[in-house]
């Protein structure tokens, strides 16, 4: 057995999951230094497999920073340093099937499978759990130790620490890139996420991301939301309005305050946390503008708390959110917002269920072609639904009156009311869509991208094609009288979810032919 890890370390230590000469070509002509080298370790218990990740990436990224340092001092400019990402590896030789009822945690085929990993201590829980199915399902141990991939030095100052600025700048006489390693675009691609990723030298891969991918993400979840990474929560809402996220804001102060609740904090932007039983933020600095996204998070043990997200409008802003808090994994996200009813049969205040999406939104045309359905995901629709009549107070036939489940389309132009009718509504009538926003097919379709569960309620705010406008007066008394009710559904939608098991809601749907193993 161990004489075989020793063989199987010495192949995986030639390779690497992602090419990386395009790092090494851009080296100068200054010798390289390297941090002190963590050969591949099996472990067989994944707490320890963790702590293992965390003592790596610690000591390589301290490496990073203690040179960085030297150098901005004028105490090693002669050389370059590196330093790489902790990996987990798996090698199965077994064809056996397993249990066919698992979505995750199981490698689609014999053979090496890697994964580069980046702020183990941010994913510590998650890693576990991931690491400890993958030994369950196929009784192997895993390999921990350093990849190939390099840090890039702005990734080794991962509380934001801006390292082009200041003494950075004003000191050095050769650009970084003469020193360290840089980040680089080449290995932060979706290509995995896609389907579309080719390995080039046998070593599949065993998450969605590279390491490098989910610290540009991190890094951009700070700058968008103006908020730290480890305050977002496993269920997510998003929403175009700020009337939303001000309720939320009320809604949380109130839950907090109740012992019952189990929510533990809450955490508006510039990270001011206030504490369960506190009315005051105990810490945090409040910042002089809002960000492009503010995110509020009212949080729960083990991140089962609800995070909620004023993502403007715009499917591009839709993606771009979902895009980054992707990388977390989190266990579902909901879009809850305004939209046009198309049938005249709709009022004012009804609600919309998605249960499919034309996408003319465009902005995913890229990573996901338009002709890949996005399927309803029954669990969703189901909290959803359930939510509605619970909150409303409707239930079977009864609900009809105030919720229609039909396909929503997304579209790119906010002023689609001013393009030609005749065409729009013929369009609209093949498809059956009921309602039309801008950003509920986006946050979907990434979803279903990225292997999230998701969902849309949406709520009939105008009838444009009925001459029911959306006017100042008639929107600011819609706003009052909808938005407390429409918020608590998506509240309670979630934490059904969250009530479910994991592996319930990590629906068989979202899986593709070769799948990755990690969730």
């Amino acid at each position: 057995m161990n004489d075989d890890i020793g063989r199987l370390t010495t192949k995986i230590r030639r390779n690497s999951l992602k090419t990386t000469s395009n790092f090494f070509a851009r080296q100068s002509s200054r010798p390289t230094v390297y941090a002190p080298e963590h050969v591949l370790e099996p472990f067989t218990d994944s707490q320890a497999a963790v702590e293992r990740l965390i003592e790596i990436f610690e000591a390589n990224t301290k490496y990073l920073r203690d040179a960085f340092q030297a150098v901005i001092s004028g105490e090693d400019t002669n050389v370059r340093h590196r330093a790489f990402y902790p990996q987990v590896q798996i090698h199965t030789e077994s064809h056996a099937r397993l249990d066919s009822r698992l979505s995750y945690g199981f490698v689609s085929r014999p053979g090496s499978h890697a994964t580069t990993i980046t702020r183990p201590d941010l994913f510590k829980e998650y890693l576990e759990a991931q690491i400890a199915l993958l030994m369950r399902n196929h009784d192997v141990p895993v390999l921990i130790g350093d990849s190939d991939m390099p840090i890039p030095l702005h990734f080794a100052f991962y509380d934001g620490t801006h390292v082009e600025g200041g003494a950075a700048a004003a000191s050095m006489e050769q650009p970084l890139a003469d020193y360290f390693d840089l980040p680089d675009l080449s290995v932060m691609d979706d290509a995995i996420a896609n389907g579309t990723y080719e390995p080039a030298n046998g070593v599949l891969p065993l998450a969605s991301f590279t390491a490098p991918r989910v610290d540009y993400s991190l890094h951009r979840l700070q700058h968008y939301t103006a908020t730290a990474a480890g305050h977002f929560q496993n269920f997510v809402l998003f929403t175009n309005y700020q009337f939303y996220i001000d309720e939320f804001c009320r809604m949380s102060r109130e839950l907090l305050a109740n012992p019952d609740s189990g929510y533990e904090a809450f955490v508006e932007p510039g990270n001011l946390v206030t504490q369960a039983g506190k009315t005051e933020p105990s810490e945090g600095v409040e910042p002089p503008k809002l960000p492009q996204m503010p995110a509020y998070h009212l949080k729960r043990k083990d991140h089962g708390g609800i995070t909620m997200v004023n993502i403007g409008v715009g499917p591009s802003n839709a993606k771009t959110i979902t895009d980054h808090i992707a990388v977390l994994r989190p266990h579902a996200w909901l879009m809850l917002g305004h939209c046009a009813g198309l049938r005249n049969s709709q009022t004012l205040g009804d609600y919309v269920l998605a249960h499919g999406y034309v996408r003319e939104d465009n902005v995913l045309n890229q990573d996901l072609p338009t002709w890949v359905p996005i399927p309803p995901l029954a669990e969703v629709q189901v909290a959803l639904e359930e939510a509605v009549g619970e909150i409303t107070g409707f239930d079977g036939y009864e609900l009809k009156k105030v919720m229609r489940t039909g396909t929503v389309a997304s579209i790119d132009n906010r002023n689609w009311e001013l393009w030609d009718q005749q065409g729009l509504v013929q369009r609209f009538s093949q498809s059956r869509a009921i309602a039309l926003d801008m950003e509920s097919a986006t946050i979907a379709a990434n979803g279903f991208r990225f292997r999230v569960p998701y969902g849309t309620l949406l709520c009939v705010s105008d009838k444009p094609l009925h001459g029911e406008l959306k006017l100042p007066g008639m929107a600011t008394d819609f706003y009052k009288r909808q938005v407390a009710q429409h918020l608590e559904i998506g509240i309670r939608a979630l934490e059904k979810l969250r009530d479910m098991p994991s592996d319930r809601l990590h629906s068989r749907k979202l899986r593709s032919f070769a799948e990755t193993a990690f969730q």
